[in-house]
Protein backbone atom coordinates (compact mmCIF):
# COMPACT_ATOMS: atom_id res chain seq x y z
CA UNK A 1 0.00 0.00 0.00
CA UNK A 2 2.79 2.41 0.89
CA UNK A 3 4.61 1.65 -2.37
CA UNK A 4 1.45 2.30 -4.38
CA UNK A 5 0.90 5.57 -2.53
CA UNK A 6 4.41 6.66 -3.37
CA UNK A 7 3.83 5.81 -7.01
CA UNK A 8 0.59 7.79 -7.03
CA UNK A 9 2.23 10.79 -5.41
CA UNK A 10 5.03 10.56 -7.93
CA UNK A 11 2.60 10.56 -10.85
CA UNK A 12 0.65 13.49 -9.39
CA UNK A 13 3.89 15.37 -8.76
CA UNK A 14 5.02 14.87 -12.36
CA UNK A 15 1.65 16.02 -13.65
CA UNK A 16 1.78 19.13 -11.47
CA UNK A 17 5.29 19.89 -12.63
CA UNK A 18 4.22 19.46 -16.22
CA UNK A 19 1.20 21.71 -15.77
CA UNK A 20 3.22 24.37 -14.00
CA UNK A 21 6.13 24.47 -16.45
CA UNK A 22 5.21 27.81 -18.07
CA UNK A 23 4.67 29.40 -14.64
CA UNK A 24 8.00 28.05 -13.39
CA UNK A 25 9.76 29.29 -16.49
CA UNK A 26 8.51 32.84 -16.01
CA UNK A 27 10.01 32.92 -12.49
CA UNK A 28 13.43 32.95 -14.08
CA UNK A 29 14.25 36.24 -15.75
CA UNK A 30 14.61 36.67 -19.45
CA UNK A 31 18.13 37.90 -20.13
CA UNK A 32 19.28 40.30 -22.85
CA UNK A 33 23.02 40.95 -22.97
CA UNK A 34 23.82 43.83 -25.34
CA UNK A 35 27.45 44.07 -26.38
CA UNK A 36 28.73 46.97 -28.45
CA UNK A 37 32.01 47.03 -30.38
CA UNK A 38 34.67 49.63 -29.44
CA UNK A 39 32.33 51.92 -27.49
CA UNK A 40 34.27 54.09 -25.05
CA UNK A 41 33.47 54.59 -21.36
CA UNK A 42 32.42 58.20 -21.95
CA UNK A 43 30.31 57.71 -25.09
CA UNK A 44 27.09 57.16 -23.14
CA UNK A 45 25.27 60.20 -21.80
CA UNK A 46 24.69 58.65 -18.39
CA UNK A 47 28.42 58.90 -17.73
CA UNK A 48 28.10 62.65 -17.94
CA UNK A 49 30.62 64.17 -20.32
CA UNK A 50 29.78 63.45 -23.94
CA UNK A 51 28.02 65.42 -26.68
CA UNK A 52 26.50 62.17 -27.96
CA UNK A 53 22.78 61.79 -27.33
CA UNK A 54 21.77 58.46 -25.74
CA UNK A 55 18.37 58.99 -24.05
CA UNK A 56 17.38 55.31 -24.04
CA UNK A 57 20.61 54.16 -22.47
CA UNK A 58 20.37 57.00 -19.98
CA UNK A 59 16.91 55.72 -19.11
CA UNK A 60 18.33 52.29 -18.35
CA UNK A 61 20.86 53.93 -16.03
CA UNK A 62 18.11 56.00 -14.40
CA UNK A 63 16.08 52.86 -13.72
CA UNK A 64 18.86 50.46 -12.86
CA UNK A 65 22.54 50.36 -11.96
CA UNK A 66 25.31 52.35 -13.56
CA UNK A 67 28.50 50.47 -12.86
CA UNK A 68 31.41 52.90 -12.86
CA UNK A 69 34.23 50.40 -12.24
CA UNK A 70 33.40 47.63 -14.71
CA UNK A 71 35.91 46.17 -17.14
CA UNK A 72 35.95 44.28 -20.42
CA UNK A 73 37.79 41.00 -20.77
CA UNK A 74 40.55 42.53 -22.88
CA UNK A 75 41.45 45.57 -24.95
CA UNK A 76 40.58 44.01 -28.33
CA UNK A 77 37.63 42.09 -29.66
CA UNK A 78 38.38 38.38 -29.74
CA UNK A 79 40.03 37.74 -26.35
CA UNK A 80 37.49 40.02 -24.70
CA UNK A 81 34.61 38.03 -26.20
CA UNK A 82 36.14 34.65 -25.38
CA UNK A 83 36.53 35.88 -21.80
CA UNK A 84 32.87 36.91 -21.78
CA UNK A 85 31.62 33.67 -23.30
CA UNK A 86 33.70 31.34 -21.09
CA UNK A 87 34.06 33.17 -17.79
CA UNK A 88 37.86 33.38 -17.86
CA UNK A 89 40.23 36.25 -17.30
CA UNK A 90 43.70 36.46 -18.85
CA UNK A 91 45.12 33.96 -16.35
CA UNK A 92 42.87 31.19 -17.64
CA UNK A 93 43.01 32.09 -21.32
CA UNK A 94 45.20 30.00 -23.61
CA UNK A 95 45.68 32.91 -26.03
CA UNK A 96 45.41 36.61 -25.19
CA UNK A 97 45.87 37.93 -28.72
CA UNK A 98 43.24 38.88 -31.27
CA UNK A 99 43.80 35.51 -32.98
CA UNK A 100 42.09 33.58 -30.18
CA UNK A 101 39.00 31.51 -30.96
CA UNK A 102 36.70 29.29 -28.96
CA UNK A 103 37.77 25.66 -28.75
CA UNK A 104 35.53 22.68 -29.33
CA UNK A 105 35.72 21.68 -25.67
CA UNK A 106 34.77 25.12 -24.33
CA UNK A 107 31.62 25.56 -22.29
CA UNK A 108 30.00 28.92 -22.92
CA UNK A 109 27.43 30.99 -21.08
CA UNK A 110 24.87 29.78 -23.64
CA UNK A 111 25.61 26.15 -22.75
CA UNK A 112 25.18 27.01 -19.08
CA UNK A 113 21.80 28.63 -19.61
CA UNK A 114 20.60 25.62 -21.58
CA UNK A 115 21.03 23.71 -18.30
CA UNK A 116 18.60 26.22 -16.78
CA UNK A 117 15.99 25.59 -19.46
CA UNK A 118 16.57 28.72 -21.52
CA UNK A 119 16.00 29.29 -25.20
CA UNK A 120 19.21 30.89 -26.46
CA UNK A 121 19.88 33.22 -29.38
CA UNK A 122 22.74 35.28 -30.76
CA UNK A 123 22.17 38.23 -33.08
CA UNK A 124 25.09 40.22 -34.47
CA UNK A 125 28.84 39.84 -34.55
CA UNK A 126 30.43 36.54 -33.50
CA UNK A 127 34.07 36.41 -34.73
CA UNK A 128 35.33 33.75 -32.27
CA UNK A 129 34.46 30.52 -34.07
CA UNK A 130 37.14 28.97 -36.26
CA UNK A 131 35.24 26.03 -37.74
CA UNK A 132 31.64 25.86 -38.88
CA UNK A 133 29.79 23.03 -37.17
CA UNK A 134 32.40 22.85 -34.41
CA UNK A 135 32.74 26.28 -32.85
CA UNK A 136 30.06 28.32 -34.61
CA UNK A 137 27.24 29.71 -32.41
CA UNK A 138 24.95 26.70 -32.92
CA UNK A 139 27.74 24.40 -31.74
CA UNK A 140 28.47 26.67 -28.78
CA UNK A 141 25.06 26.57 -27.12
CA UNK A 142 22.82 28.88 -29.15
CA UNK A 143 19.57 27.60 -30.63
CA UNK A 144 19.20 30.57 -32.97
CA UNK A 145 21.86 32.57 -34.77
CA UNK A 146 21.75 35.51 -37.17
CA UNK A 147 24.63 37.79 -38.00
CA UNK A 148 28.32 37.98 -38.85
CA UNK A 149 30.66 35.00 -38.48
CA UNK A 150 34.27 36.08 -39.11
CA UNK A 151 36.13 39.02 -37.59
CA UNK A 152 36.56 40.78 -40.95
CA UNK A 153 32.85 40.51 -41.72
CA UNK A 154 32.34 42.75 -38.72
CA UNK A 155 34.13 45.59 -40.54
CA UNK A 156 31.13 46.26 -42.79
CA UNK A 157 28.11 48.30 -41.74
CA UNK A 158 26.28 47.45 -44.98
CA UNK A 159 27.18 43.78 -45.49
CA UNK A 160 26.34 41.82 -48.59
CA UNK A 161 26.45 38.48 -46.75
CA UNK A 162 25.16 37.45 -43.31
CA UNK A 163 24.54 34.08 -41.68
CA UNK A 164 21.34 32.48 -40.45
CA UNK A 165 21.68 29.26 -38.45
CA UNK A 166 24.88 28.25 -40.22
CA UNK A 167 23.86 29.18 -43.76
CA UNK A 168 24.99 32.21 -45.76
CA UNK A 169 22.26 34.57 -46.88
CA UNK A 170 22.55 37.37 -49.40
CA UNK A 171 21.64 40.89 -48.34
CA UNK A 172 20.48 42.02 -51.76
CA UNK A 173 19.70 45.55 -50.52
CA UNK A 174 23.47 46.10 -50.24
CA UNK A 175 24.60 44.51 -53.49
CA UNK A 176 25.95 46.51 -56.40
CA UNK A 177 27.18 49.33 -54.19
CA UNK A 178 23.78 49.96 -52.62
CA UNK A 179 23.38 50.72 -48.93
CA UNK A 180 19.86 49.70 -48.16
CA UNK A 181 20.19 47.53 -45.07
CA UNK A 182 22.17 48.73 -42.04
CA UNK A 183 23.65 45.80 -40.14
CA UNK A 184 22.85 47.07 -36.66
CA UNK A 185 19.21 47.67 -37.56
CA UNK A 186 18.98 44.16 -38.99
CA UNK A 187 20.37 42.69 -35.76
CA UNK A 188 17.98 44.72 -33.59
CA UNK A 189 14.98 43.77 -35.73
CA UNK A 190 15.85 40.08 -35.47
CA UNK A 191 16.12 40.39 -31.69
CA UNK A 192 12.73 42.12 -31.50
CA UNK A 193 11.13 39.45 -33.69
CA UNK A 194 12.60 36.81 -31.38
CA UNK A 195 11.32 38.56 -28.26
CA UNK A 196 7.82 38.69 -29.75
CA UNK A 197 7.67 34.95 -30.43
CA UNK A 198 5.52 32.74 -28.20
CA UNK A 199 7.51 30.34 -26.02
CA UNK A 200 7.24 28.38 -22.80
CA UNK A 201 10.84 28.88 -21.70
CA UNK A 202 12.65 32.01 -20.62
CA UNK A 203 15.07 33.36 -23.22
CA UNK A 204 18.69 34.43 -23.30
CA UNK A 205 19.55 36.86 -26.09
CA UNK A 206 23.06 38.01 -26.88
CA UNK A 207 22.73 41.07 -29.09
CA UNK A 208 26.28 41.79 -30.25
CA UNK A 209 26.36 44.96 -32.31
CA UNK A 210 29.38 45.47 -34.58
CA UNK A 211 29.27 49.22 -34.03
CA UNK A 212 30.70 51.83 -33.42
CA UNK A 213 33.68 49.83 -34.71
CA UNK A 214 34.92 51.08 -38.07
CA UNK A 215 33.93 51.26 -40.86
CA UNK A 216 32.28 54.56 -40.01
CA UNK A 217 28.83 54.53 -41.57
CA UNK A 218 25.27 55.14 -40.38
CA UNK A 219 21.90 56.17 -41.83
CA UNK A 220 21.91 59.95 -42.25
CA UNK A 221 18.99 60.52 -39.88
CA UNK A 222 21.31 59.67 -36.99
CA UNK A 223 24.40 61.65 -38.03
CA UNK A 224 22.77 64.84 -39.32
CA UNK A 225 21.89 65.97 -35.79
CA UNK A 226 25.59 66.53 -35.03
CA UNK A 227 27.84 69.38 -36.05
CA UNK A 228 31.49 69.04 -35.03
CA UNK A 229 34.88 70.22 -36.17
CA UNK A 230 35.81 67.67 -38.84
CA UNK A 231 38.87 66.34 -40.61
CA UNK A 232 37.61 64.32 -43.59
CA UNK A 233 38.84 60.74 -43.82
CA UNK A 234 40.04 59.91 -47.32
CA UNK A 235 40.53 56.15 -46.99
CA UNK A 236 41.88 54.91 -50.32
CA UNK A 237 40.07 57.48 -52.47
CA UNK A 238 43.29 59.33 -53.35
CA UNK A 239 44.94 56.13 -54.54
CA UNK A 240 47.14 56.06 -51.45
CA UNK A 241 46.22 54.82 -47.98
CA UNK A 242 45.37 57.66 -45.62
CA UNK A 243 46.46 55.61 -42.61
CA UNK A 244 47.45 52.06 -41.65
CA UNK A 245 43.80 51.00 -41.49
CA UNK A 246 42.78 52.27 -44.93
CA UNK A 247 43.01 48.83 -46.55
CA UNK A 248 40.23 47.70 -44.21
CA UNK A 249 38.23 50.91 -44.49
CA UNK A 250 38.80 52.24 -48.03
CA UNK A 251 35.71 54.45 -48.36
CA UNK A 252 36.06 58.17 -47.58
CA UNK A 253 34.04 59.70 -44.75
CA UNK A 254 33.34 63.42 -45.02
CA UNK A 255 32.31 63.90 -41.39
CA UNK A 256 33.83 61.14 -39.27
CA UNK A 257 33.02 62.69 -35.87
CA UNK A 258 29.36 63.22 -36.70
CA UNK A 259 29.19 59.77 -38.26
CA UNK A 260 30.61 58.05 -35.20
CA UNK A 261 28.33 59.99 -32.88
CA UNK A 262 25.42 59.01 -35.10
CA UNK A 263 26.45 55.37 -34.89
CA UNK A 264 26.18 55.52 -31.11
CA UNK A 265 22.84 57.31 -31.29
CA UNK A 266 21.60 54.62 -33.69
CA UNK A 267 22.52 51.93 -31.17
CA UNK A 268 20.69 53.90 -28.50
CA UNK A 269 17.59 54.01 -30.72
CA UNK A 270 17.70 50.24 -31.26
CA UNK A 271 18.04 49.63 -27.51
CA UNK A 272 14.99 51.82 -27.01
CA UNK A 273 13.04 49.78 -29.54
CA UNK A 274 13.97 46.59 -27.68
CA UNK A 275 12.86 47.90 -24.29
CA UNK A 276 9.58 49.06 -25.84
CA UNK A 277 9.04 45.58 -27.30
CA UNK A 278 9.63 44.03 -23.88
CA UNK A 279 7.25 46.52 -22.28
CA UNK A 280 4.54 45.96 -24.91
CA UNK A 281 4.74 42.22 -24.34
CA UNK A 282 4.52 42.70 -20.59
CA UNK A 283 7.86 41.10 -19.77
CA UNK A 284 10.09 44.12 -19.14
CA UNK A 285 9.96 43.80 -15.35
CA UNK A 286 11.20 40.22 -15.40
CA UNK A 287 13.96 40.84 -17.94
CA UNK A 288 17.57 41.41 -16.96
CA UNK A 289 19.16 43.82 -19.45
CA UNK A 290 22.93 44.31 -19.52
CA UNK A 291 24.57 46.87 -21.80
CA UNK A 292 28.33 47.18 -22.24
CA UNK A 293 31.27 47.31 -24.69
CA UNK A 294 33.94 44.77 -25.64
CA UNK A 295 36.83 47.25 -25.17
CA UNK A 296 37.73 50.93 -25.34
CA UNK A 297 37.29 53.33 -28.27
CA UNK A 298 39.20 53.03 -31.54
CA UNK A 299 40.95 55.51 -33.86
CA UNK A 300 40.31 53.55 -37.06
CA UNK A 301 38.69 54.69 -40.30
CA UNK A 302 38.80 58.37 -39.37
CA UNK A 303 37.61 58.10 -35.76
CA UNK A 304 39.06 60.61 -33.32
CA UNK A 305 38.52 59.37 -29.75
CA UNK A 306 40.35 62.34 -28.26
CA UNK A 307 38.07 64.89 -29.93
CA UNK A 308 34.94 63.13 -28.64
CA UNK A 309 36.58 62.45 -25.23
CA UNK A 310 35.58 58.85 -25.77
CA UNK A 311 37.54 57.33 -22.88
CA UNK A 312 37.45 60.29 -20.48
CA UNK A 313 38.63 60.37 -17.71
CA UNK A 314 40.82 57.39 -18.52
CA UNK A 315 44.12 57.16 -20.37
CA UNK A 316 44.52 55.20 -23.59
CA UNK A 317 42.15 53.49 -26.00
CA UNK A 318 41.66 50.18 -27.81
CA UNK A 319 44.88 48.09 -27.74
CA UNK A 320 45.97 49.72 -24.46
CA UNK A 321 45.87 48.18 -21.01
CA UNK A 322 45.66 51.60 -19.49
CA UNK A 323 42.07 51.97 -18.36
CA UNK A 324 40.96 53.72 -21.55
CA UNK A 325 41.35 50.39 -23.34
CA UNK A 326 39.50 48.16 -20.88
CA UNK A 327 37.33 50.31 -18.58
CA UNK A 328 33.89 50.18 -20.21
CA UNK A 329 30.34 51.43 -19.70
CA UNK A 330 28.19 48.86 -17.89
CA UNK A 331 24.47 49.45 -17.37
CA UNK A 332 22.09 46.92 -15.80
CA UNK A 333 18.31 47.07 -15.55
CA UNK A 334 16.09 44.47 -13.87
CA UNK A 335 12.88 46.07 -12.58
CA UNK A 336 11.75 43.07 -10.53
CA UNK A 337 14.98 43.18 -8.49
CA UNK A 338 16.36 46.70 -8.95
CA UNK A 339 13.70 49.24 -8.02
CA UNK A 340 16.01 52.10 -6.99
CA UNK A 341 18.61 53.43 -9.40
CA UNK A 342 22.16 53.81 -8.15
CA UNK A 343 25.79 54.14 -9.15
CA UNK A 344 27.89 51.17 -8.09
CA UNK A 345 31.67 51.33 -7.78
CA UNK A 346 32.41 47.64 -7.35
CA UNK A 347 35.23 46.52 -9.69
CA UNK A 348 34.27 43.53 -11.84
CA UNK A 349 34.92 42.21 -15.35
CA UNK A 350 33.66 40.05 -18.19
CA UNK A 351 34.87 36.81 -16.58
CA UNK A 352 32.18 37.33 -13.93
CA UNK A 353 29.25 37.24 -16.37
CA UNK A 354 29.04 33.45 -16.78
CA UNK A 355 29.12 32.62 -13.05
CA UNK A 356 26.69 35.47 -12.34
CA UNK A 357 24.10 34.25 -14.85
CA UNK A 358 24.57 30.69 -13.62
CA UNK A 359 23.89 31.89 -10.08
CA UNK A 360 20.83 33.89 -11.10
CA UNK A 361 19.32 30.96 -13.00
CA UNK A 362 20.12 28.30 -10.40
CA UNK A 363 22.82 26.39 -12.27
CA UNK A 364 25.50 24.68 -10.17
CA UNK A 365 28.68 25.01 -12.21
CA UNK A 366 30.26 22.19 -10.24
CA UNK A 367 28.06 19.65 -11.99
CA UNK A 368 28.68 20.85 -15.54
CA UNK A 369 31.53 18.97 -17.27
CA UNK A 370 34.46 21.00 -18.67
CA UNK A 371 33.45 24.35 -17.18
CA UNK A 372 36.62 26.31 -16.48
CA UNK A 373 36.01 29.75 -15.04
CA UNK A 374 37.81 31.94 -12.55
CA UNK A 375 35.16 34.65 -12.55
CA UNK A 376 32.91 35.21 -9.54
CA UNK A 377 29.18 35.78 -9.25
CA UNK A 378 28.08 39.37 -8.66
CA UNK A 379 24.43 38.39 -8.23
CA UNK A 380 24.55 39.98 -4.78
CA UNK A 381 24.96 43.40 -6.38
CA UNK A 382 21.90 43.14 -8.61
CA UNK A 383 19.31 44.30 -6.10
CA UNK A 384 18.48 47.24 -3.86
CA UNK A 385 20.51 45.91 -0.94
CA UNK A 386 23.85 45.10 -2.57
CA UNK A 387 26.15 42.68 -0.81
CA UNK A 388 29.79 43.84 -0.60
CA UNK A 389 32.13 41.79 -2.79
CA UNK A 390 35.35 40.43 -1.29
CA UNK A 391 38.48 42.20 -2.52
CA UNK A 392 40.31 40.30 -5.24
CA UNK A 393 42.82 40.83 -8.00
CA UNK A 394 41.56 41.49 -11.54
CA UNK A 395 43.96 40.59 -14.33
CA UNK A 396 44.39 41.30 -18.05
CA UNK A 397 46.98 40.26 -20.60
CA UNK A 398 47.21 41.38 -24.21
CA UNK A 399 49.53 39.93 -26.84
CA UNK A 400 49.82 42.74 -29.36
CA UNK A 401 50.20 41.94 -33.04
CA UNK A 402 53.04 43.49 -35.01
CA UNK A 403 52.40 46.12 -37.68
CA UNK A 404 49.07 45.26 -39.25
CA UNK A 405 46.70 44.75 -36.29
CA UNK A 406 45.35 41.62 -37.97
CA UNK A 407 48.76 40.18 -38.94
CA UNK A 408 48.69 37.32 -36.47
CA UNK A 409 52.35 37.94 -35.64
CA UNK A 410 52.71 38.54 -31.92
CA UNK A 411 55.04 41.24 -30.64
CA UNK A 412 55.05 42.56 -27.08
CA UNK A 413 52.75 41.20 -24.42
CA UNK A 414 51.19 43.69 -22.04
CA UNK A 415 49.90 42.90 -18.55
CA UNK A 416 47.65 44.76 -16.14
CA UNK A 417 46.08 44.01 -12.78
CA UNK A 418 43.91 45.82 -10.27
CA UNK A 419 43.60 45.30 -6.51
CA UNK A 420 41.34 47.65 -4.64
CA UNK A 421 42.13 51.22 -5.70
CA UNK A 422 45.49 50.28 -7.20
CA UNK A 423 46.21 49.36 -10.79
CA UNK A 424 49.51 48.10 -12.21
CA UNK A 425 50.53 47.83 -15.86
CA UNK A 426 53.58 46.38 -17.59
CA UNK A 427 54.04 47.07 -21.29
CA UNK A 428 56.23 44.08 -22.12
CA UNK A 429 57.83 41.33 -20.07
CA UNK A 430 61.08 43.29 -19.85
CA UNK A 431 59.41 46.62 -19.04
CA UNK A 432 59.12 48.15 -15.60
CA UNK A 433 55.92 47.85 -13.60
CA UNK A 434 53.92 51.06 -13.40
CA UNK A 435 51.63 51.58 -10.41
CA UNK A 436 48.67 53.97 -10.14
CA UNK A 437 45.86 54.79 -7.76
CA UNK A 438 43.15 54.41 -10.37
CA UNK A 439 40.51 56.16 -8.22
CA UNK A 440 42.52 59.28 -7.39
CA UNK A 441 44.42 59.22 -10.69
CA UNK A 442 42.13 57.78 -13.42
CA UNK A 443 44.39 59.26 -16.10
CA UNK A 444 47.28 57.09 -14.84
CA UNK A 445 49.65 60.05 -14.78
CA UNK A 446 51.32 59.68 -11.38
CA UNK A 447 53.43 56.51 -11.31
CA UNK A 448 53.69 55.34 -7.69
CA UNK A 449 56.07 52.44 -8.31
CA UNK A 450 59.08 54.06 -6.64
CA UNK A 451 57.13 55.30 -3.62
CA UNK A 452 55.20 52.07 -2.98
CA UNK A 453 57.79 49.39 -3.60
CA UNK A 454 56.05 46.70 -1.58
CA UNK A 455 52.84 46.81 -3.64
CA UNK A 456 54.82 47.17 -6.86
CA UNK A 457 56.73 44.00 -5.97
CA UNK A 458 53.46 42.20 -5.33
CA UNK A 459 52.19 43.10 -8.80
CA UNK A 460 55.58 42.24 -10.35
CA UNK A 461 55.44 38.74 -8.85
CA UNK A 462 51.91 38.33 -10.17
CA UNK A 463 52.99 39.36 -13.66
CA UNK A 464 55.96 37.01 -13.57
CA UNK A 465 53.75 34.13 -12.47
CA UNK A 466 51.39 34.47 -15.41
CA UNK A 467 53.61 35.72 -18.21
CA UNK A 468 54.05 32.20 -19.65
Amino acid sequence: MIKNTHKLLGVVGCLLLGLSKPVFATEKPNIIFILTDDLGFNQVGAYGNTPIKTPNLDNIANNGIRFDQAYAGNTVCSPSRVSLFTGRDGRYMTNNSNTVQLEESDITVAHVLKYAGYDTALFGKYSIGSQMGVTDPLAMGFDTWYGMYSILEGHRQYPQILWRDGKKIRITENEGGKKGAYAQELFANEAIDYINQKRENPFFVMLTFSSPHAELAVPEKYSKQYSFKETPYTGMSSGKPSDKYAAYYPEPVAKPNATLAGMVSALDDYVGQITKALEKKGILDNTLIVFTSDNGPHDEGGADPEYLKAATPYKGQKRDLYDGGIHVPMLVQWPDKIKKSRVDNTPWLFADVLPTLADITGVDLNIIPRVKTNGVSIKGLLNDKPEPQPERVLYWEFAKQVGDPNSGIIGDTYQAARKGDYKAVRYGFDAKVELYNIIKDPGEKNNLASSNKELTKEFFELFEKYKD
